[in-house]
């Protein structure tokens, strides 16, 4: 399958091979502790809503989810061999500050076929709060008809490691929670301006309170 603009679909097989890896660095840098994952839908389109405070939040994800996934990362992250890898993977490049239809054609493709979407809503990395929500979720989930999965991961950004402060320290552990799947549509099918906006109110209030829960489960 190919998208409008003619970039393939990337395949579940790639993702599958990322989730392969992400499992054998996550588990054995770090202790996740995984909550809910029996959650996620185990077949059929799913968007997974991660909040993002640290750049292992992604790769966590990607090693702890039941399913492969496709997440969308910034084109700057494309550069080299680790953009060669990121696009092996089945990750998606996209640029953030244009409309950017050829990953808006793949993620669509992704969900058409059955996969799972990664999105970081917030747009960037910031506190992880879900505080500042991006159009992009309500739009894939809108269209695509895709329930929606929060996730929260939490531990990230305790403290800096004692040999790379870049990294939480070497296994210390780091909380994943897997939320209940929603709808983001009011299942008129609208996908109008004020639909949308009425979408993003109403993912907001979903993430924020899984987020909030997903503290009072954790300690965290």
């Amino acid at each position: 399958m190919t998208t409008s603009s003619a970039a393939p679909v990337p395949s579940e097989k790639g993702a599958e091979v990322g989730r392969r890896i992400g499992v054998g660095l996550m588990y054995g840098l770090w202790k996740p502790r995984v909550l809910g994952a029996w959650r996620v839908p185990a077949t059929g389109p799913v968007i997974y809503a991660v909040n993002h405070a640290h750049n292992i939040d992604g790769p966590m994800v990607m090693g702890v989810a039941p399913r492969p996934t496709h997440f969308l990362i910034k084109k700057e992250a494309f550069v080299g061999p680790l953009g060669r890898f990121l696009t092996g993977i089945g990750q998606l490049k996209v640029d953030r500050h244009s409309t950017d239809r050829t990953a808006i054609g793949q993620a669509l493709g992704v969900l058409a076929e059955g996969g799972v979407l990664g999105i970081f809503p917030e747009g960037t990395r910031g506190e992880g709060d879900f505080a500042s929500l991006r159009a992009g979720l309500a739009y894939f989930a809108v269209r695509s008809g895709a329930p929606i999965v929060p996730v929260a991961v939490l531990g990230s950004t305790d403290r800096p490691g004692r040999l790379i402060k870049a990294l939480p320290p070497l296994r210390s552990r780091v909380d994943v929670v897997f939320g209940d799947p929603f709808d983001a549509g009011d299942g008129s099918g609208r996908r109008t301006r004020k639909a949308l906006d009425e979408a993003t109110e109403r993912i907001q209030k979903q993430l924020t309170a899984h987020l909030e829960n997903a503290r009072r489960l954790t300690g965290r």
